[in-house]
């Protein structure tokens, strides 16, 4: 039965991507005598319903007493930990925001949207700094420790700016359609990026763009160990692995019903947040090195859109298509 219903999870994608999640009460009801068997899902603390038009983005401060979700209609709202209330809220673009970071300091909040975008904000709202970039940006990650930020854009191209001052340090032109997924390394000034081309590349800012063997199929979320010897990736139902030493692809299947949307490594590296979308919308943590699940999140009424974790390991975040904004205190569950 499994296994039909992943058939069946690709063949809506392939005839109306609009209407995927709506298989998702179909799903449930199905999976229930498939998944009788596992232990009971995790409950999140803090349940903020209809936060977002559709939630896009989640990110946790530096400090992990803060937490900014962005969504569809170009807002950024401010959460506080522990007890997850709202703090400050603002139009930061027009259409979706679709990458958020704290500097060290926790004071300033940097957003990319597909307006083109990239933006410095406080804490109140008010924009420090800004930079209309030449296309819609599709993802953003960034690095407040290597002072750097790195967006994917809808025009095939990655632009690294330095995240103090928005100066344009390197562009690359290295895919033919748009981007998908930008990653950086924590260890070192390595960056990572795939398309909807299919392909995958690393590079440094002073040396060659290298390419890694293509998934089975498009890598729509990436992220670095945080040894930085591999890189992981998530497509359809399946994890992917990159080994950055001698460049191989290991593919492993999971428990996801749709597209792994969105994966972060805990700080130690043990564990693998994941949400997945299109059929799905289930949260897990996986093993990286076997792709099993290891602990079980109560999933989203409609398709999971991304997934962060607090620098300690302490909370977990989780925002979808439903709107929501989802947090788990880790410590106390």
């Amino acid at each position: 039965m499994l296994q039909f219903l992943k058939f069946l999870s690709i063949r809506t994608m392939r005839t109306s991507p609009e209407s995927c999640c709506r298989l998702l009460p179909l799903l449930a009801i199905c999976l229930l005598t498939a998944c009788a068997a596992r232990p009971p899902v995790e409950q999140p603390a803090v349940i903020h319903a209809g936060v977002h038009s559709g939630g896009s983005v989640v990110r946790f401060s530096q400090s992990g007493k803060l937490l900014a979700s962005g969504g569809w209609e170009g807002a950024i709202q401010l959460w506080q930990l522990p007890d997850g209330s709202a703090g400050q809220r603002w139009q930061a673009h027009r259409g979706s925001v679709n990458g958020l970071a704290f500097s060290n300091d926790d004071g300033t909040v940097i957003s990319a949207g597909y307006d083109g975008e990239l933006v410095a904000w406080s804490l109140g709202g008010k924009a420090a700094r800004r930079v209309v970039t030449p296309a819609p940006v599709i993802h953003m990650e960034a690095s407040p420790q290597l002072d750097r930020v790195l967006t994917g854009h809808s025009d095939g191209r990655v632009r690294l700016w330095r995240l103090s001052d928005f100066t344009l340090l390197d562009e690359r032109r290295l895919h033919r359609g748009r981007v998908k997924a930008v990653a950086i390394d924590r260890r070192q000034p390595r960056y990572a990026s795939s398309g909807s081309d299919g392909s995958v590349y690393v590079w440094t800012e002073s040396g060659e763009t290298i390419g890694l063997p293509a998934p089975p199929a498009d890598a729509w979320t990436l992220a670095f160990s945080p040894d930085g010897d591999q890189l992981f990736g998530g497509t359809w139902f399946r994890l992917l692995r990159w080994d950055l030493g001698d460049r191989t692809l290991t593919v492993l299947p999971t428990d996801h019903f749709g597209i792994i949307r969105s994966i972060q490594f805990s700080a130690s590296g043990d564990e693998l947040a994941t949400i997945s979308r299109q059929t799905d919308s289930s949260v897990y943590f996986l093993d990286p090195e076997t792709a099993a699940v290891t602990r079980r999140f109560q999933q989203h009424e409609l398709c999971g859109a991304a997934i962060s974790m607090s620098p300690d390991d302490r909370y977990l975040a989780t925002t979808s298509d439903d709107a929501s904004v989802r947090i788990w205190n880790l410590e106390t569950q």
